[in-house]
């Protein structure tokens, strides 16, 4: 049974940092691609960033180029998000996913099957 623990969210000001983890089990990183995902109150969720399965591409939104940075260490089968320079806007529940699909890489959230419960961030202003 695949499963997605995140941990690590909290409340930070703004210009803050925070890092994000997700821990996965009942598979390994080359049997799947792990995506982190935000959800604000009353939008949608959202791509945040991805990594192919087998590490092959990493895929980053825009919005967090340059901010936020992905990683993962194989050994503990868990996947970071680093969350520099931090904005209100960044406020949201984040979740970590992962998917069978070599294109998931895009992030596109119906791609992903298998979801964590979710990390709350809050940025202050």
């Amino acid at each position: 049974e695949v499963q997605l623990v995140e941990s690590g969210g909290g409340l930070v000001q703004a210009g803050g940092s925070l890092r994000l983890s997700c821990a996965g089990s009942g598979f390994t990183f080359d049997q799947l691609g792990i995506g982190w995902f935000r959800q604000a109150p009353g939008k949608e969720r959202e791509g945040v960033s991805c990594i192919q399965r087998g590490g092959g591409s990493t895929y980053y939104t825009d919005y967090v180029k340059g901010r936020f940075t992905v990683s993962s260490d194989y050994a503990k089968n868990t996947v970071y998000l680093e969350m520099n320079s931090l904005k209100p806007e960044d406020t949201a529940v984040y979740y970590c996913a992962a998917s069978l699909y070599y294109s998931a890489a895009n992030c596109q959230v119906d791609l992903y099957a298998f979801w964590g419960q979710g990390t709350q961030v809050t940025v202050s202003s």
